[in-house]
């Protein structure tokens, strides 16, 4: 089965609910009835109820079961709400009354929801910047038992018919840490071979990058990358990986044979890991637009339950694609934590 399809399918079969912190965005709403017609999670539109009901009616979704519309202004849950929030954020100053405030941004409002247990997961940034969207989760929803940060990842799927290779490959991190510590390289490594396991199944094979191959060069950027791969085994011994790698060398095994003939990849990684946001979001934004693989992202890794973000150049489909991936995370989340049914 091909990665986009497994995704949908658990995603279908976990019945989950997801709050949509951008209820009123065209993209969103359309997005919400496709997830909805295809039973891959029943899902909450966050935003005015009169501007949100009007494009639900326009996108054919009126009618539809599974899909709730939640106005923070009428919201039954806003006392709760107001008192968890102030419970989160005293210690930084905030009010009772900064608190009731507080509650009526979608974002918050949504990322509670999932707090509170009345949503499995919150997905958000069609209009709101990753800072926002990144933020709020680590202030409502916090880290997960044991993680040490919050990095972010793009699913990159190679299906086209140009593709030699099929299948999905994880590009860390592209979304989030900027200039990421050997410490945090390993880190966003070991996460993110985490990650791959949870959406595809496939066994991770992690590919630490560089401009560098086995002391091709030399210098601070490339010793950063070396004692990243050391801490990565140490985190992870398990995990096949390798570094320092050039992206051919890890991915193709011609290059791989020539370039890193003992490497434990062999020009097969799945898991790419980046030096930093410069080379990451480049990488995957190029593979998309110039290669034509499917980039569903970025996918949030390290939060105690599923928040995602959104690129604000997204399309319906890929918030649906992202609605599922959301889902999806959601089947390791303890059974407490699944909303109600």
């Amino acid at each position: 089965m091909k990665p986009l399809q497994m995704i949908l399918a658990n995603a279908a079969r976990s019945d989950r609910k997801i709050a949509l912190s951008e209820g009123e965005d065209p993209r969103v709403v359309a997005a919400a009835v496709q997830a909805r017609k295809q039973r891959v999670a029943r899902v909450v539109l966050v935003g005015d109820r009169a501007t949100i009901v009007a494009r639900l009616a326009e996108a054919g979704g009126a009618e539809l079961d599974g899909i709730d519309v939640h106005d923070p202004r009428e919201d039954l849950h806003r006392a709760e709400m107001a008192a968890t929030y102030h419970q989160l954020r005293k210690h930084k100053g905030v009010t009772e009354a900064d608190a009731e405030a507080a509650i009526l941004n979608p974002h918050v409002y949504a990322a509670l929801l999932v707090r509170l247990g009345h949503a499995d997961g919150t997905l958000g940034g069609a209009t709101a910047t990753t800072a926002e969207i990144v933020r709020t989760a680590i202030q409502v929803i916090g880290t997960a038992p044991g993680a040490k940060m919050v990095s972010s990842f793009f699913l990159m799927l190679l299906c086209k018919d140009h593709h030699e290779k099929k299948g999905g490959l994880v590009f860390a991190d592209a979304g989030l840490v900027i200039d990421p510590t050997a410490a945090e390289m390993a880190e966003i490594g070991r996460a993110s071979a985490a990650s791959l396991v949870q959406l595809t199944g496939e066994t991770p094979r992690v590919a630490m990058l560089s401009f560098s191959t086995r002391g091709s060069a030399s210098g601070d950027k490339v010793s950063k990358v070396v004692e990243a791969t050391e801490i990565f085994r140490q985190l992870a011994p398990e995990v096949t990986v390798d570094g320092e790698l050039q992206f051919d060398a890890a991915f193709v095994p011609e290059v791989a044979t020539a370039k890193a003939p003992d490497s434990a990849i062999g020009g097969s990684a799945n898991v790419f890991v980046f030096p930093n946001l410069d080379t990451g979001n480049i990488a995957y934004k190029i593979a998309q637009r110039i290669g034509g693989a499917v980039a569903i992202g970025p996918i949030l890794q390290g939060l105690a339950l599923p928040a995602n973000d959104l690129s604000r150049g997204c399309s319906a489909e890929d918030v649906l694609h992202m609605i599922a991936t959301t889902a999806a995370q959601c089947q390791d989340v303890a059974p407490h934590h699944a909303a109600a049914r």
